[in-house]
């Protein structure tokens, strides 16, 4: 034989057998940007992530090839695409279904997951009873904990006195403020009412039981829903804060009118959801295209206090 033989590169070993489970992380892309690059690199390098599967849910030409390019580097990626934007919370789906993951991690593709979260979120998950929905500290880039990132129960009554910010104005009222950053965070495994669906993990079981995400949201409130049900199936809600993803947040390039429409939209068929009275019901149907027009006022005025500024 002539020549030297190329050297065989082994790939390095991976866990996979019965010492833990099979970690499946699901990203759902809509014209994400810039971070996109940066998100899809941290989790590949996170080494107990066995595989990424990233619902394309309509990206530009650009984002699309380095999309492709990310999926014939390493064989963890795993695209799915051509079905157009059909919102997050199919779209989520869509990936959950198509992941071979014992335990699923729902990651926004502007989040940036750091060393050992997905150690710390499989630890806070195991052995817990179904269902179980495990989520993770979400921070600014600066090293703070994220607005959203720890909420009490979001009903129509908390959703109004903390909007209106007579929840930390009146101090009878301030146990229906729905924002917890302010206060101290735990140093443990914690339950609460609502996470941010920024970075949290499920077992595929405790996905099943719950069926998912309601689908009926487009964008946005879709993570407040699912953490609702799973309560209301009696399971558990939980904050790790020792699993730390960076998030930075208003990075698609999106319309934010037609974002934060959305999420109107989305706030009032939640409130309509959870009634439970007649007059829950009815106060959510009146009040559900002022929520829906303060939703949308939202932008403008930003808009103009930066023209402002």
């Amino acid at each position: 034989m002539n020549g030297i033989a190329a050297p065989i590169v082994a790939e390095p070993a991976r866990e996979t057998g019965p010492s833990r489970p099979r970690v499946s992380v699901v990203m759902v892309i809509y014209m994400t940007g810039d971070s996109m690059g940066k998100s899809l690199s941290c989790v590949l390098a996170d080494p107990l992530v066995d595989e990424l599967v990233v619902v394309d849910n309509g990206s530009s030409l650009i984002e699309a090839a380095r999309l492709r390019g990310f999926a014939e580097t390493d064989r963890r990626v795993v695209l799915v695409n051509g079905h157009g934007n059909v919102g997050f919370a199919r779209g989520a789906n869509l990936g959950a279904r198509r992941a071979s993951g014992d335990v699923l991690v729902f990651l926004n593709p502007d989040a940036f997951l750091q060393a050992g979260c997905v150690e710390q979120l499989l630890a806070a998950i195991e052995g817990r009873p179904v269902p179980c929905l495990v989520g993770g500290r979400v921070m600014n880039a600066d090293g703070t904990e994220q607005r959203g990132a720890r909420r009490g129960d979001i009903t129509l009554m908390s959703a109004l006195l903390s909007l209106s910010q007579l929840s930390r104005k009146i101090p009878a009222w301030r146990r229906y403020e729905v924002h917890w950053e302010g206060n101290q965070s735990p140093e443990v495994v914690t339950a609460i009412p609502t996470i941010s669906g920024a970075c949290f993990c499920m077992r595929r079981e405790d996905f099943d039981a719950v069926q998912g995400f309601d689908e009926r949201y487009f964008l946005h409130v879709e993570d407040v829903d699912l953490c609702w049900r799973v309560r209301q199936a009696g399971g558990n809600v939980l904050f790790q804060p020792k699993a730390e993803v960076v998030h930075l947040g208003h990075t698609s390039r999106a319309s934010p009118i037609r974002v934060e429409f959305h999420k109107g939209m989305g706030l009032a068929r939640y409130f309509r959801k959870r009634s439970q009275t007649m007059a829950q019901t009815l106060a959510a149907w009146i009040l559900s295209p002022l929520i829906v027009c303060t939703a949308v006022i939202r932008p403008l005025l930003w808009l103009v206090r930066g023209r402002a500024a």
